[in-house]
């Protein structure tokens, strides 16, 4: 198995791979310890190439992954298969083989700025993401492959322009009940931008045949969910629940004897007789 980090470079191609050597097994290089970083894992094998983000590696970093994923792919004839490593929770029993998985030498190379000179345009374009509105059914089957990270909590999941969130279902079974959690439709996004500021969110894209399935929103599970500020007016129910007069109520529907516009009109008359 190589293994290969992503590296970000302030000048052009912005972006670069380098070989990782130094260690014995996979599980020595993806850890803990590496949680901000991006790595290319190349199967020789099963001709896989698995991209594995960390969880606190930065955005950017995740999308130059994916396009020098395909530029490896692309560099060993294409006879290889792009995979995300992250469709695995930690304790899957596909996970922790990758993991055990020896270090050893192959015929990939490393992509530096020599590989860029053509090539750019071609691995840049085949690697474009398609923003358009995927089938709710399909996109919550792929989302749904993906574990949610430890440690978080998902508050808004978006697909397409609606965005969604998790009701608490109790289901009633034999012997117990059991939680679970439905996706609960609560509206389309306006047009225009949004700005989720009211949280410290972590923000997760699902990315499937290079189309966008589904946008996550998570805080973590110690975090504590202010109270949202509302800054419309609001009637409280005291004002409704105050003893009042039986009598008032009941003349409060009758129908009165002069019409608002009779009372003007001789209003009217009074003011012109007075004159």
């Amino acid at each position: 198995m190589q293994i290969f980090e992503v590296i970000e470079l302030k000048e052009f191609p912005f972006f670069k791979t380098i070989e990782i050597t130094n260690g014995e097994i996979v599980g020595g290089i993806i850890n803990d310890e590496n949680n901000h970083k991006v790595f290319l894992l190349v199967d020789h094998d099963e001709k896989r190439i698995y991209v594995f983000n960390g969880r606190k590696s930065p955005l950017k970093l995740q999308i130059y992954g994916g396009i020098l994923a395909h530029m490896l792919r692309k560099q060993l004839k294409l006879f290889y298969r792009v995979y995300s490593l992250n469709k695995f929770e930690k304790n899957d029993e596909i996970f922790q083989e990758i993991l055990e998985r020896p270090l050893g030498a192959g015929r990939a190379k490393i992509i530096d700025e020599n590989d860029f000179s053509q090539q750019l345009h071609d691995s840049a374009s085949s690697s474009n993401i398609t923003i358009f509105s995927p089938r709710f059914k399909s996109a919550i089957e792929i989302i749904k492959e993906y574990p949610i990270p430890e440690g978080y909590k998902r508050i808004f999941l978006i697909i397409g322009g609606t965005i969604y969130s998790e009701e608490e279902e109790v289901e009633s079974l034999l012997s117990e009940e059991r939680i679970s959690f439905k996706e609960t439709k609560m509206g389309r996004l306006n047009d225009g931008f949004t700005f989720f500021k009211d949280m410290n969110y972590a923000i997760r894209l699902i990315v499937h045949n290079k189309t966008i399935q589904g946008i996550e929103l998570f805080i973590r599970e110690d975090e504590e969910i202010k109270p949202l500020e509302i800054e419309t007016p609001i009637i409280y129910e005291e004002r409704f629940s105050k003893e009042g007069n039986i009598d008032d109520l009941i003349k409060a529907f009758q129908i009165p004897d002069t019409l608002p516009e009779e009372m003007l009109e001789n209003d009217e008359n009074i003011d012109e007789n007075t004159i």
